[in-house]
C-alpha cells in the first residue's frame, strides 16, 4: 500500500487523493520541532496570567468568562463533550480518514499549541485504522466544523465509538485493542482539535476526486455516443477551440478526437451524409465538458490551498509568545469550491442524459426505437433513460449553492457562516447520481454501436466496448435491467472504463 508523507503546508492534491483511495499516512518528522515550540509557547502564555481566548476563557459567546488555571484541563474536555452534538449517519470511513489526515497536517505546522503526544495519538489511530464514528450532520462551516471534529476528538479521549478492523467498538475499547491509550487534553488542545475546516474540506476533496473520474468517464461515453449516432468529429477540430482559448475546452476536444480516431463507423459516413450539424449534446461536448474541467480545476486550486493551511483559532506564534484570534475557521473558500464541484457534477450528468435520450429516439439517432431490435414487444432502454432523467433532476435540486445561505449561531456571536459542510456533504450523493447516468449511457452507447456491426469503433473505443461486454451482454430481449446497470456503475465509479482507453490521455483535474 502506498504511504503518503504529510509535509505540513506542502502536500499535493495527488497526496490527498491517494489518502482518500486508501494510502497510509505518516507525519514528516520535521514537524516535531514546530509542534514542540507551539506547545511550549502555550505554557509561557498561560504563565503570563493574561486572558487568552480558548486557553483560559470560555468559548464563543462565553469568551468573556475567565477560567482559573486549576480548571484548564477540565475546560478542554468539557468543550469536546459539549460540542459532540452531531446527528445523522456516520461519515464514510475513507472521508473520515481524509479528515483526520488533514487535521494532522494542520496541527503539524505548530501554530495550534498541540502537544506532541496528542498529535502522535492521532497519527497512531490512522496507522492502526481506528477511525472515530462521526455523525455527518451538525456543522454550519464556521466557527469551524465544531460538532464533527468534536466527535473525532472525543474518540481520542476515550469517549464515543470508533470503526476498527474488529468492527464498531466503544472508543476506549477500540484504542485498547490497538495498543493505544486515551489522551488527557492540555490547555488549548481541545479547541485546536475541534476547530477548523477539515470536515468540510475532506468532503469537498472527496467530491472533487469523484468528479474528476466522472468527467473522464463522461468523455469516453460521450465519444461512444457520438460514434453510435454516426456523429461527426468536425466540431472537435482544434482550429475551432484555439479561437476561443479556454484550456479545458481545447483539452476536451483533443481527447474526443483521439478517442474517435480510426473509427470505421466514422469513415462510413464521411461523404454523402445529408445531416449538416449534430445536436448540441454531441457537437458542444468540448464547450460543456471543457467548462466543467476548468471549473473543477479552479475548485481544486482552492482546496489544495485549504488543505495545506491552518484553520483553527486562536493561532499560536511561538517566536513572539502570542495567541492571535482570527477567523481562519470560516470555510467560505471551501463552500465556494464545493458549489463549483456541484455545478460541474450536475452538468456532466445532464449532458450524458441528453445523449441517452438522443440514442433511444429513432427520429434523432436513426437507430431502432429504444435500442431494441423488436420495439413494442420489448421496451429496451425506455426506462433506463427515465432513470437517468430522474437522477439528473435530483442533482439539479442538490446543486443550489450552499454558500449563499447563512444562519446566525452562538447567540449571534457567530453571525455569518459558510454552510461549507452541507456544500461538501451533498457532493458524494451527487457523484453517485452522475455515475449512474454515465453508466446508463455506457450501456446505451455500447448497445447502439452493436447495431453498426461489422463496422468497428476506433481502437480505444473498441477497448472500452470490450470492457462493457465482458460483464454485460448485448440486450437481445428485455431482461432484469438493474444488474446490468449495477455492473456498468462499477466500471465507471471503479475507474475501469477510464483506464480502458489505452493510448489516449484523458485530461486530469488534480495532478
Amino acid at each position: 500500500m502506498k504511504k503518503v508523507i504529510l509535509k505540513p503546508g506542502t502536500n499535493t492534491l495527488a497526496d490527498w487523493r491517494a489518502i482518500y483511495r486508501g494510502a497510509s499516512v505518516k507525519l514528516d518528522p520535521s514537524s516535531e520541532a514546530w509542534v514542540a515550540a507551539g506547545a511550549a509557547a502555550v505554557a509561557r502564555i498561560i504563565a503570563k496570567g493574561e486572558p487568552v481566548y480558548g486557553i483560559n476563557t470560555g468559548f464563543g459567546k462565553l469568551a468573556s468568562v475567565r477560567i482559573p488555571t486549576s480548571d484548564l484541563e477540565k475546560l478542554q474536555s468539557n468543550i469536546v463533550l459539549s460540542h459532540c452534538a452531531g446527528v445523522g449517519e456516520p461519515m464514510p470511513r475513507n472521508v473520515a480518514r481524509l479528515m483526520m489526515s488533514l487535521k494532522l497536517a494542520s496541527l503539524g505546522q505548530g501554530a495550534s499549541g498541540i502537544q506532541p503526544k496528542t498529535l502522535a495519538l492521532l497519527e497512531a489511530m490512522l496507522d492502526k485504522d481506528v477511525i472515530p464514528v462521526v455523525p455527518a450532520q451538525g456543522s454550519v462551516g464556521a466557527s469551524g466544523d465544531l460538532a464533527p471534529l468534536s466527535h473525532m476528538t472525543a474518540a481520542m479521549i476515550g469517549v464515543g465509538e470508533a470503526f476498527t478492523p474488529a468492527g464498531r467498538l466503544p472508543a476506549k475499547e477500540a484504542l485498547a485493542k490497538a495498543g493505544l491509550a486515551p489522551v488527557v487534553l492540555g490547555p488549548k488542545e481541545g479547541l485546536a482539535l475541534l476547530n477548523g475546516t477539515q470536515f468540510s474540506t475532506a468532503y469537498a476533496l472527496a467530491g472533487l476526486f469523484e468528479a474528476e473520474l466522472l468527467y473522464q468517464s463522461g468523455i469516453v461515453t460521450g465519444a461512444l455516443s457520438t460514434d453510435a449516432a454516426r456523429g461527426t468529429d468536425a466540431p472537435f477540430d482544434p482550429r475551432i477551440h484555439r479561437l476561443r482559448r479556454h484550456a479545458g475546452q481545447m483539452e476536451t476536444a483533443e481527447a474526443l478526437r483521439q478517442l474517435l480516431k480510426g473509427s470505421a463507423i466514422r469513415a462510413s459516413h464521411l461523404v454523402n451524409d445529408d445531416r449538416v450539424q449534430d445536436p448540441y449534446c454531441l457537437r458542444c461536448q468540448p464547450q460543456v465538458m471543457g467548462a466543467c474541467l476548468d471549473l473543477l480545476r479552479q475548485a481544486a486550486a482552492t482546496l489544495e490551498t485549504e488543505a495545506n493551511g491552518v484553520s483553527d483559532n486562536p493561532l499560536i506564534f511561538a517566536t513572539e509568545d502570542e495567541a492571535l484570534s482570527g477567523g481562519n475557521f470560516h470555510a467560505e473558500p471551501v463552500a465556494f469550491a464545493a458549489d463549483m464541484i456541484a455545478l460541474a457534477l450536475c452538468e456532466i450528468g445532464s449532458l450524458a442524459e441528453r445523449r441517452i435520450a438522443m440514442l433511444v429516439d429513432p427520429a434523432l439517432s436513426g437507430l431502432p426505437a429504444f435500442l431494441t431490435g423488436k420495439p413494442g414487444l420489448n421496451s429496451g432502454f425506455m426506462i433506463p433513460q427515465v432513470t437517468a432523467a430522474a437522477l439528473v433532476s435530483e442533482n439539479k435540486q442538490k446543486a443550489y449553492p450552499a454558500s449563499v445561505d447563512s444562519i446566525p449561531t452562538s447567540a449571534n456571536q457567530e453571525d455569518h457562516v459558510s454552510m461549507a459542510a452541507h456544500g461538501g456533504r451533498r457532493l458524494l450523493p451527487m457523484a453517485e447520481n452522475t455515475g449512474a447516468v454515465i453508466a446508463i449511457e455506457l450501456l446505451a452507447a455500447a448497445q447502439a454501436c452493436d447495431f453498426h456491426l461489422p463496422l468497428t469503433l476506433s481502437p480505444p473505443l473498441e477497448s472500452a466496448r470490450r470492457v462493457v461486454r465482458a460483464v454485460v451482454p448485448h440486450l437481445d430481449e428485455d431482461r432484469h435491467f438493474q444488474p446490468d446497470i449495477a455492473r456498468a456503475i462499477e466500471l465507471v465509479r471503479g475507474g475501469a472504463l477510464a483506464a480502458s482507453v489505452t493510448g489516449v490521455t484523458l485530461p486530469a483535474v488534480a495532478l
